[in-house]
């Protein structure tokens, strides 16, 4: 099977010829000496969707967020150079897996630092379990990753459904929202996502009155929306993604869904979808990040850099790929080969530390914890700029925001 739409980068920073020395982390790269890197080469991979409904939440924004992590690191790490390479998986497990398997077996990639979409990331997580590879993922949202579905080297960064569903659903039912209907996207981060927000709901005293599950690129939401209505719940919430978001909240809107009295919420909505819908269709939505791109001068500096390159600010997803593909150099600095076993080790010893990460940390299960946000989306009144979308509501602490070990499902985790 082909790999459709791989592409290739080889990183370096050149200055008349030479390349440009720099400082990470407390890691020489100009003195770094020449250690165990197999094949001369420090190859990284990222399965994104290139072209499908979460394009813009994940594409070319997360292999940017790579390639940017890549060059603040000089583009070498042990004295070799980095390669960057990334494909599409047309939101197909068989094909996510197949890249996957291909990558390792032939092509020689050492670490897979993102794979867009639940499915073809349990798929080819599987695979990095049997070849005993690194595969460390911000896009998908699956808590299964984990979960049952966890492993030695499998790593969860940005968020989950867990994170997303505690941090939205309680606040949301302590304002008195209390009855919830669900539109589901029918695969399993839809899934995980309305089960993990519904348990919330229901163990804050509320209640689900009713669910619709929908494929995902669904572009008629009028039926499931009227059932929705017609429930009588005070939140319609919509366990969907990208392109489903978008189209789900304009449909929403010309249905009167919250004129009517009903909230709308968006478990999994990015500062990509505000964009696309506008502010005088998103104003008042919650949304759950774990980065914002306005957060200090630090995460803007970064974020203009981005947007010169993709035309749009960062989302969590894709400030994900840049913190794991940093965070795996570091360990493999430091680790003096990009060995697996070794490179893992370091990875669960460096705290993680970056322009939008702080203070982050690998457990057992492989879930990487740090603080999580509630935003709300801003009145068209309240924006002084192109892209000023959110505003802070509440901060969720790390060891509050994912959920803890005494519950996880992981066989890695010892239970007393």
């Amino acid at each position: 099977m082909k790999n459709r739409g791989m592409k290739r980068l080889r990183h370096g920073l050149a200055v008349s010829g030479a390349v440009l020395p720099m400082m990470v982390a407390g890691f020489s790269l100009a003195t770094a000496q020449t250690a165990a890197v197999s094949d001369d080469v420090i190859k990284i991979g990222l399965i994104e969707d290139m072209s499908g409904v979460y394009a813009d939440i994940t594409g070319i924004g997360a292999v940017t967020g790579a390639q940017m992590a890549v060059e603040e690191f000089g583009g070498k790490v042990l004295g070799k150079p980095i390669e960057v390479v990334y494909a599409d998986h047309q939101n197909k497990a068989d094909i996510g897996g197949a890249i996957a398997r291909k990558w390792f077996d032939a092509e020689k990639v050492d670490a897979i630092l993102d794979v867009a979409s639940s499915s073809p990331a349990l798929a080819a997580l599987e695979v990095a379990k049997e070849k005993k590879k690194i595969i460390a993922l911000s896009s998908p949202g699956s808590v299964r990753i984990t979960n049952d579905a966890c492993g030695p080297y499998v790593i969860h960064w940005a968020y989950d459904s867990y994170a997303i569903a505690h941090s939205t659903g309680t606040a949301l039912v302590k304002q008195g929202n209390d009855s919830w209907y669900f539109i589901v996207a029918d695969y399993a981060f839809g899934h995980s996502l309305a089960k993990d927000t519904g348990d919330v709901v229901k163990a804050n005293g509320g209640k689900v009155v009713g669910s619709t599950r929908l494929p995902v690129g669904t572009n008629d939401f009028a039926s499931a929306l009227l059932q929705a209505q017609g429930s009588g719940a005070k939140v319609v919430a919509l366990a969907n993604a990208g392109s489903d978001t978008i189209n789900s909240v304009k449909q929403a809107a010309q249905f009167g869904v919250t004129q009517g009295g009903q909230k709308l919420a968006t478990l999994a909505g990015f500062i990509n979808d505000v964009h696309g819908l506008g502010l005088k269709e998103a104003q008042g939505l919650t949304i759950t990040e774990a980065t914002y791109w306005d957060m200090n001068d630090d995460t803007r500096k970064w974020s203009q850099r981005f947007f010169e390159k993709v035309k749009a600010m960062p989302n969590m997803l894709q400030t994900g790929a840049y913190s794991a593909t940093l965070h795996y150099l570091k360990a493999v600095a430091a680790a003096g080969t990009d060995e697996t076993e070794a490179v893992m080790r370091k990875m669960r010893e460096i705290p993680v530390n970056d322009i939008f990460y702080k203070n982050g940390k690998i457990r057992v299960d492989g879930r990487m914890v740090h603080d999580m946000y509630l935003f709300q989306v801003k009145t068209p009144a309240e924006s002084k700029a192109p892209w000023d979308y959110y505003k802070l509501v509440a901060t969720i602490p790390a060891d509050e925001a994912f959920q803890p070990l005494a519950l996880s499902t992981c066989p890695l985790v010892k239970k007393d």
